[in-house]
């Protein structure tokens, strides 16, 4: 009840800003990222997009990987409009697919540009259940599984630029608290709703990616540790806020529940403001591994701070992100 009130009032914690903080107000200890290299997912509206803006703002170098090449060059004509000194690449790439991701990476690299900083934030919401062209649920490829590869192929650069340039290295990974919803055996789950349409719900598949999101991030900061990498890695839960997450769920079923919800609900730049925290602020210098909500650490689910299921989920999506296959994978064996 307490944490409740807390949150609506927007009582700072620790770190000085809570819930109704925005991206703006907690980059002013970041004032001047112009040596600064950003790739950004899903930055073509909603959270991703005010991210992107406020690094803008703050000079950083943005990429943004879009599915939609159309849409990411309105984002960034919006960013220009705003902030005609910044400099916004857009680059292709649809996240549900290995190959598009493979070929952004090696687009990126011919590119000779230095990488500081990688937000994973692209998500996707759908009601309907779609395989994807590598044999995965598409909710899991697309949130998880094209992140977890992405990641992978760019850690060589982000590692290169840290030494390069002495400035460390940030990954952050957008999650959910819904990851907590999802119970069970995850490996067993993704198999039946990859092969059977029948299992699929929408939410517990999307609890499912969120978890992934988690747990990547408690692999991959101790494979960073071991690595002596001069890069972090942590993972965000931006808050409840209404974007075109839900664009599959219109409707009056909807519109009643985000109305009902309102007071709960964050306005886009306060839903960026923790991504934006964790990306650039100075106390966070190697701090690596945790989960972040209303710009404070939190306390992910007991599933999300399990180190074997981290591990286990690392190596099956280190199979699953092999090079691709027509046919369904097989991962109730995991």
């Amino acid at each position: 009840m307490f944490d409740a009130l807390k949150y609506l009032i927007g009582s700072a914690g620790p770190s000085g800003f809570g819930s109704k903080s925005t991206a703006d107000d907690v980059t002013l200890h970041s004032s001047d990222l112009s040596s600064i290299t950003a790739i950004i997912t899903g930055a073509t509206s909603g959270i991703g997009e005010e991210t992107a803006r406020i690094l803008a703002k703050r000079g950083a170098r943005l990429i943004l990987p879009a599915r939609s090449y159309k849409a990411a060059e309105e984002t960034k004509s919006r960013i220009l409009a705003d902030y005609p000194e910044a400099e916004v690449l857009v680059m292709p790439l649809d996240l549900s697919s290995l190959t598009s991701v493979t070929n952004f990476v090696k687009d990126f690299e011919s590119l000779h540009l230095p990488l500081n900083l990688l937000i994973n934030n692209a998500g996707k919401f759908s009601h309907a259940h779609g395989i994807s062209e590598d044999g995965i649920e598409m909710t899991f490829a697309t949130n998880y599984l094209g992140h977890f590869l992405l990641t992978k192929l760019l850690i060589k650069k982000m590692v290169e630029t840290a030494e390069s340039t002495g400035i460390q290295g940030r990954i952050v990974n957008v999650s959910s608290s819904i990851h907590t919803w999802f119970t069970g055996d995850m490996f067993a789950y993704l198999h039946l709703i990859t092969i059977n349409k029948g299992e699929y719900d929408a939410t517990r598949a999307y609890a499912l990616s969120k978890l992934a999101n988690v747990l990547h991030t408690k692999e991959l900061a101790h494979r960073l540790q071991e690595m002596k990498a001069n890069v972090t890695v942590n993972c965000v839960h931006p808050g409840i806020v209404r974007t075109r997450l839900t664009r599959d769920r219109e409707g009056i079923l909807t519109d009643l529940v985000f109305f009902l919800a309102s007071k709960l609900l964050k306005t886009i730049p306060q839903a960026a403001a923790t991504t934006c925290y964790v990306a650039t602020h100075p106390r966070l210098g190697n701090v690596s591994g945790k989960y972040f909500a209303d710009c404070n650490e939190a306390s992910p689910s007991k599933f999300g701070s399990n180190s074997f299921e981290a591990h286990r989920l690392w190596i099956a999506s280190e199979i699953m992100s092999s090079p691709p296959n027509s046919n369904p994978i097989d991962v109730k064996s995991f």
